[in-house]
């Protein structure tokens, strides 16, 4: 009988490269060892630790999910998600999603609860389908202004939020601009947050509007980080609110800008516009103190009653957001022209690739 030979499997390169060495050689030992030449990693290598990329939406911002999805030339994933008749949320995949790469996008913006629930049902679902890896896209982060327990009896919800995305079965979080970085901290799991100032500044410098006579303000003491990053970035001075809050968090007093503004054009830096109240006060504000020109920058327009409104009616000239958080029609018509929205959807599309190919998302900002 002859015995058939059994030729040794080949190792698959993760960058696609051959080894040209040969498949055997002399061990150090003198005998006929199989050695195996580990190729020079470059930074753009490829790892794959996981299965097919899959791109899966909530409910919460259907439109952004599509825009990424078709940035990075896949279909979006199919899913069922209703509430049954006793606003119980259920979801179902029309397909396998078993061993694959999976990002799932859906910010917990407005209805927040509602949209929070759905983000960890829906993790759930793809966890119990025995996906590979799943990431939760959590565009706008709801809870995150409630980072610390600045008052005695009062909980720490953002830490709450980020303990159940991580027990519902998320294995890495993906975000834009968080409200305090120290967010970062209450996950177990690995976290990016994207930052949206490189977004700016590509979009004042296009618009050639950063000329010398303009000053980045932040309307709070809170904000400088943010604004002295945008500052940097266009080459201009940087201008401070001193603003105080009352503890409900109702109402507002601003005392003095630390700064020069008078004559000046401003572009006001936030991370979040929700009521609008603190913008729209900061712009009368700064209006009294000899600004010309009013420009507002923020990355999450939340956008709740009544800030079309204060905002349509402010002497703010233009309003320039991302669209981390769905912006409805009616708001946008109340709004108007002054109204600018940049989409997150490449920003998110490359960093999802970087993730899926296990390659650094810091080296996108030069980081």
């Amino acid at each position: 009988m002859t015995k058939k030979s059994t030729a040794p499997l080949a190792l698959s390169l993760t960058n696609g490269e051959q080894d040209t060495s040969g498949s055997m050689g002399v061990g150090e030992n003198g005998s006929g060892a199989a050695q195996t030449r580990i190729a020079p990693q470059s930074s753009d290598t490829a790892y794959k630790l996981y299965g097919d990329l899959a791109i899966f939406s909530g409910t919460a911002h259907r439109d952004l999910a599509q825009k990424v999805a078709d940035y990075l030339g896949v279909s979006l994933g199919g899913a069922d998600v209703f509430q049954f008749a006793n606003s119980n949320t259920f979801v179902r995949l029309h397909e396998s999603v078993r061993g694959k790469d999976v990002f799932l996008i859906q910010p917990t913006s407005p209805p927040t609860n509602d949209n929070l629930m759905e983000l960890l049902i829906f993790i759930d679902t793809l966890r119990r389908d025995s996906a590979g890896r799943i990431t939760a896209v959590v565009s706008f982060y709801g809870y995150g202004r409630t980072d610390k327990k600045d008052q005695p009896r009062v909980p720490i919800t953002a830490r709450l939020v980020a303990d159940l995305i991580a027990t519902a079965g998320a294995d890495r979080f993906l975000t834009v601009d968080l409200h305090a970085g120290q967010i970062q901290g209450f996950f177990s799991i690995p976290t990016d947050e994207l930052p949206a100032r490189h977004l700016f500044f590509d979009y004042f410098s296009q618009q050639q509007c950063c000329a010398e006579d303009t000053v980045v303000v932040s309307p709070d003491i809170g904000g400088v980080r943010r604004s002295r990053d945008l500052a940097e970035r266009l080459g201009l001075p940087l201008a401070i609110i001193e603003k105080r809050r009352s503890k409900d968090g109702d109402e507002t007093t601003m005392y003095n800008v630390i700064g020069n503004v008078a004559g000046k054009n401003v572009i006001i830096v936030d991370d979040e516009i929700d009521t609008a109240g603190t913008l729209t006060d900061a712009a009368r504000f700064l209006r009294k103190a000899g600004v010309q020109q009013l420009i507002a920058a923020a990355t999450h327009a939340v956008l709740s009653e009544p800030a079309a409104e204060r905002l349509s009616n402010s002497e703010i000239g233009q309003v320039v957001v991302t669209d981390t958080v769905p912006i409805s029609t009616k708001k946008r018509e109340r709004i108007g022209d002054r109204l600018q929205v940049i989409s997150v959807a490449p920003l998110l599309g490359d960093v999802i690739r970087r993730i899926h190919d296990g390659r650094s998302v810091g080296e996108l900002f030069n980081e």
